[in-house]
């Protein structure tokens, strides 16, 4: 699998877009949820608020890629693995093959601007989350200074109101209480060593009730640890501060963070009336905290609050239908993630997935003898599906087999790409009478050719994928010069062009040294034919469809791929040189003659690309 990057910007992007998608995703459930219980208990209106939340900093590739990890006791059958790809497609849909990310890169790459645009998106963001910290700040040193300079209350009627209310609340925690100077309202600074600031004076214009009902509410706070979830939330909004819902879920928070202690305070038995005049009281003498994380007796709503605290009951309870649909949800969105990454763990690492199993298709007998390497170098697959390979070596069937190129190979031993041998594999009858269109009878000998592999020469592998240099083939300033092949009928095979070896049929490639022709073919094919001639991953990013006839002439460069080299090269990587007349030695490069004769053009990028790593391989054992 290959993905295109500017440079690590492709890989970044999809994953970021896929995951404020389900951020968003997440929150609209949540808030769906929400509105299902807005006549019952704010505390739980409150949690799903600060679950969605959370959500922002916990991606769901975290527990995917926990469930990766976790074993899976047999193979995945094929009906569970085509859902587990339809639910990631659903729930990943910005990839980077696909979507307006890879659009948006692809059509800024190769240019200044695939480099700027990532800069200049990465330098937004960090200005806005700087200038948000830096404000909080401010505000925190204007808290900090107030709280240094408080003085501690001595045992008066607001310590003795404080401990009653601890009583009646069953509270053993240790709340100090301080007096400060500022005009803020009441409330709790810190998080594990909760203060509670009191303004100057509140004592005397409060009433006892009024003073208990005040301290009461302070202290349902600290037993709910709103503190903590209010710094979280700020953490959110710092990091996300471009996405306008994480502004509006902390606005709910706010909301149902007081609602839930008025609730609190007026089970305790305190007189609704008594409450909201301190409420009222409180904000006429007194500012509201700069900082969501001090959590005081004021904000939200003012006015609906205390319509709410003078009119309105007791919460409603949750039905058991409501609460097994609220823990359903939220097993869901734990697990959910988890037993995805369980359905699309990798194998064991060297194997692909169809050929790990059992049942993995074979070759019935295999013919593997040495060669000298000195013939001509041939592979074919025959109608019935007998696959035959002339002074081939292992690394360059390795190529074949895994659909990979000579730079996608590593841990290689030096005798995988100098050793020749001669193959012939034929399958069993079962196989020959199956009616398989040409691609499903490819597709069933590639999975044969790695059993062999496994089986004959030992190989154990792995996969990995890395960022490596690739060439991007993308249509020239001046358009295709590509001529599209001709339609024929079903059994025709001839489609031209001529070659010095005669015409071609359908679907047919010729290649000689300095020499390249094709017969309907299509453009990810000379794509994958271009990879091995210039040495890198070539990507077919023409956009074109079709099936197109080409004939190319190059003059083969020192720097070009194995897949012309002799066996007489040092360090021969391909097959043998297949004999034909010399190229012209002033004749253009691969790179020219693929713009000036194609009307195409290779262009040099960087990708993450899959690759195996070869940890263990044999030469074959005997027939």
């Amino acid at each position: 699998m290959i993905t295109e990057s500017s440079p690590a910007w492709t890989a970044i992007a999809p994953a970021l877009g896929n995951h404020l998608w389900q951020s968003t995703l997440f929150a609209a459930v949540a808030g769906l949820l929400a509105f299902l219980v807005q006549k019952h208990q704010a505390q739980v209106r409150y949690a799903l608020w600060l679950a969605a939340s959370v959500k922002f900093l916990v991606p769901f590739a975290l527990l995917v890629s926990a469930g990766n990890h976790l074993a899976w006791p047999s193979a995945t059958p094929q009906r569970v693995s085509q859902i587990t790809s339809v639910v990631q497609q659903a729930s990943q849909p910005f990839v980077v093959e696909h979507g307006f990310v890879s659009a948006m890169v692809t059509s800024t790459a190769g240019s200044s601007a695939a480099g700027v645009f990532p800069a200049l998106v990465l330098a937004l963001w960090f200005c806005g989350c700087v200038a948000i910290l830096y404000s909080w700040w401010r505000r925190w040193q204007r808290i900090g200074a107030a709280v240094r300079a408080a003085i501690p209350l001595p045992d008066g009627s607001e310590v003795k109101a404080l401990l009653r209310v601890q009583r009646r609340m069953v509270i053993c925690a240790r709340v100090e209480l301080v007096s400060i100077a500022t005009a803020v309202e009441p409330g709790i600074f810190g998080i594990f060593r909760p203060v509670l600031l009191l303004p100057a004076g509140i004592g005397d214009r409060l009433a006892e009730a009024q003073l208990e009902a005040v301290l009461a509410h302070e202290l349902c706070h600290v037993r709910r640890r709103d503190n903590l979830a209010s710094a979280i939330h700020m953490v959110v909004e710092a990091v996300f501060w471009f996405h306008p819902l994480v502004w509006w879920i902390g606005a709910r928070l706010v909301d149902e963070r007081e609602r839930a202690c008025d609730e609190e305070v007026l089970k305790l038995g305190n007189d609704p009336e008594v409450y909201a005049e301190s409420i009222l009281k409180t904000c006429q003498y007194y500012l509201e905290s700069p900082l969501v994380c001090v959590s005081g007796i004021t904000g939200s709503d003012l006015k609906t609050r205390i319509v709410r605290i003078m009119t309105g009951g007791a919460a409603k309870s949750l039905s058991p239908g409501r609460r097994l649909l609220l823990a359903t949800a939220g097993i869901v969105a734990v697990s959910g993630p988890i037993v995805l990454g369980i359905l699309n763990a990798p194998q064991s690492p060297a194997q692909t997935p169809a050929a790990s199993s059992a049942a993995a298709p074979k070759f019935e007998v295999a013919s593997i003898k040495p060669s000298n390497g000195s013939g001509p170098f041939r592979i074919a697959l025959q109608p019935s599906g007998t696959f035959m390979a002339n002074n081939i070596t292992v690394k360059f069937l390795l190529e074949q087999a895994y659909g990979l190129k000579d730079s996608q190979i590593s841990g290689a031993p030096g005798w995988l790409d100098s050793e020749y041998y001669d193959i012939e594999a034929k399958p069993d009858d079962a196989f020959i009478q199956q009616n398989l269109s040409r691609d499903e009878r490819f597709q069933q000998i590639t999975l044969m050719l790695q059993s062999m592999l496994r089986e004959r020469f030992k190989l154990t592998l792995h996969h990995e994928t890395k960022e490596l240099p690739v060439y991007a083939l993308v249509v020239a300033k001046n358009g295709p010069k590509l001529k599209e092949a001709a339609p024929a009928p079903p059994d025709s095979e001839r489609a031209g062009p001529d070659t010095p070896g005669g015409p071609l049929r359908r679907g047919g490639i010729q290649m000689r040294p300095g020499q390249l022709a094709g017969a309907s073919v299509p453009l990810d094919r000379l794509a994958d034919l271009l990879s091995r001639i210039v040495g890198r991953v070539v990507v077919d990013k023409t956009g074109l469809k079709g099936l197109y006839d080409f004939t190319l002439n190059w003059t083969p460069g020192e720097g070009e791929g194995p897949m012309f080299r002799g066996a007489g090269d040092p360090g021969a990587g391909g097959p043998p040189r297949e004999a034909g007349p010399p190229p012209d030695a002033s004749g253009p490069t691969i790179f020219s003659a693929v713009e000036e004769q194609l009307g195409l053009k290779l262009e040099s990028r960087k990708s993450l690309v899959e690759t195996i790593v070869i940890e263990h391989v044999e030469k074959p054992s005997a027939n």
